[in-house]
């Protein structure tokens, strides 16, 4: 077909397709695989889907998170059940905790891992199953004491002046209450220090920003001298194309108790929603948007919820469906909608996960596809992220138990689950107080010592050596 049809036709054709018939298109000849890895063609490929009709079911991407690390990522189609499309593999850093998550734009999933020092970032696009290491961001590398006394936040978002995906990390020195602003830009491939002055307000650690109009958006405020309660909240902004910071301000009948929780969420297309969570008389939710983006006369609170007291789970707002309607957690792993106009919630909620979910909503794209260097792919589970951000070989974990000359060898057979823990050897006449010491973390291991034996424990189904 290619022989007879101008290429501007072909990618007229190939930019509406789904993105699973795309990637398929790749292996036809290699004229068709350069032209749909283009970056123009994935840009032109994100443009029609935002741009085409919804009638297809919208998706949402969800996150179950896990009491035991194991966080599990999905995506679902945003229908009256919410039925699972697939479940996703993401990439794994050598960590027995998930990554964070910091937010998607485009398609594309910014993961992080907070426990490492410097910190690391990974992109990651389930709909292809590739992902790119980051460089690591200079201003994480602090040592322990420092970040004890710090916050950070993170905010992932798209400069669309630029078509450039872009990391803001924030640093709240609270010591010194300065704020050290860091940007990374995927165009480039490298962190850089923001010029421009932050407002000093102070915030929460971890805090997640939101995405929406170009401008990554967290809350913010100050504590009063005489007790240290926060007060004066505002909204802060970064503009990730003019690279500078703003503040969006809350109505004079927007009111907030010292405990309360704040945080913020995309709201439709172009605006931002605000969420209060507190207890005065019993538990109180409410939910604030702004109607027309930058107008803070355009702030309306849209839902209030209170409970008398707190013997029942408490509904937690997760986000907006795209028909308009809230989306809650109504107990462990369970979700239901809520009609703003009716303010009536659904009777039965639908489960989900097991514990605590977070929920946006999700597009299909093909970015990544055009990055020939330093691209992987999460299908190969044999591998994770180092501490330099580096994609290795994942070895399988062992604990031996020493007494002396008895041994007890425990094997994780899948990487940072805690179920798979296997007794390899099973020692007698074991002393009290014995102490664990981690036996192989790098190296395969296919003997080990027991009551003067030798044992071949066949931890490692490799070849010495591994890469």
């Amino acid at each position: 077909m290619s022989d007879y049809l101008p290429v501007e036709v072909i990618i007229d054709i190939l930019k509406w397709l789904p993105v699973k018939s795309v990637v398929k298109f790749r292996s036809v000849c290699k004229t068709w695989n350069s032209l749909i890895c283009d970056p123009s063609f994935v840009s032109a490929h994100c443009q029609a889907y935002l741009s085409r009709p919804p009638n297809n079911t919208p998706l949402l991407l969800i996150i179950s998170f896990s009491v035991n690390g194991k966080d599990k990522y999905s995506l679902h189609y945003d229908n009256d059940v919410f039925d699972e499309l697939k479940k996703l593999q993401y990439p794994v850093f050598d960590s027995i905790w998930s990554p964070m998550y910091f937010g998607s734009c485009n398609g594309l999933v910014c993961l992080g891992s907070y426990a490492h020092n410097p910190m690391r970032f990974v992109f990651w696009n389930p709909s292809i199953q590739k992902y790119i290491s980051l460089p690591q961001p200079d201003i994480c590398c602090i040592d322990y004491a420092s970040r004890l006394n710090s916050a950070f936040g993170f905010g992932f978002g798209f400069d669309s002046r630029t078509n450039d995906y872009k990391i803001l990390t924030v640093r709240f020195d609270k010591a010194n209450h300065l704020i050290q602003p860091s940007l990374f830009s995927l165009r480039e491939n490298c962190w850089t220090m923001v010029v421009a002055i932050a407002p000093n307000y102070e915030f929460d650690d971890e805090t997640s920003m939101t995405f929406v109009n170009g401008a990554v958006h967290w809350l913010g405020y100050q504590r009063r001298n005489s007790d240290g309660f926060k007060f004066n909240y505002t909204i802060l902004g970064f503009d990730l194309s003019a690279e500078e910071f703003f503040e969006i301000s809350f109505p004079e009948s927007f009111t907030c108790l010292p405990d309360m929780e704040l945080s913020t969420m995309k709201y439709g297309q172009s605006s931002i929603a605000v969420v209060k969570l507190g207890w005065e008389d019993g538990e109180l939710l409410e939910m604030w948007v702004m109607k027309e983006y930058g107008v803070v006369e355009s702030w309306t609170k849209v839902l209030a919820l209170y409970m008398g007291d707190r013997s029942e789970l408490f509904p937690r707002v997760l986000g907006f469906r795209n028909n308009g309607e809230v989306l809650l957690q109504v107990d462990e792993g369970e979700m239901a909608p809520l009609d703003l106009n009716r303010q009536l919630i659904k009777p039965h909620g639908v489960k989900i996960g097991e514990y605590f979910l977070s929920v946006e909503s999700y597009m299909e794209s093909l970015v990544l596809l055009d990055k020939a260097i330093g691209v992987c792919s999460v299908s190969d589970a044999n591998h994770v992220i180092d501490s330099t951000g580096r994609r290795v070989k994942r070895h399988r974990t062992v604990l031996k138990k020493d007494w002396g000359g008895l041994h007890e060898l425990w094997l994780m057979d899948e990487y940072g689950v805690i179920e798979p823990w296997t007794k390899l050897i099973e020692p007698h006449g074991a002393k009290v107080g014995e102490s664990l010491v981690l036996l192989d973390k790098g190296a395969d291991v296919r003997s080990v010592s027991y009551a003067n034996h030798a044992i071949d424990s066949n931890v490692s189904d490799e070849p010495s050596g591994g890469e």
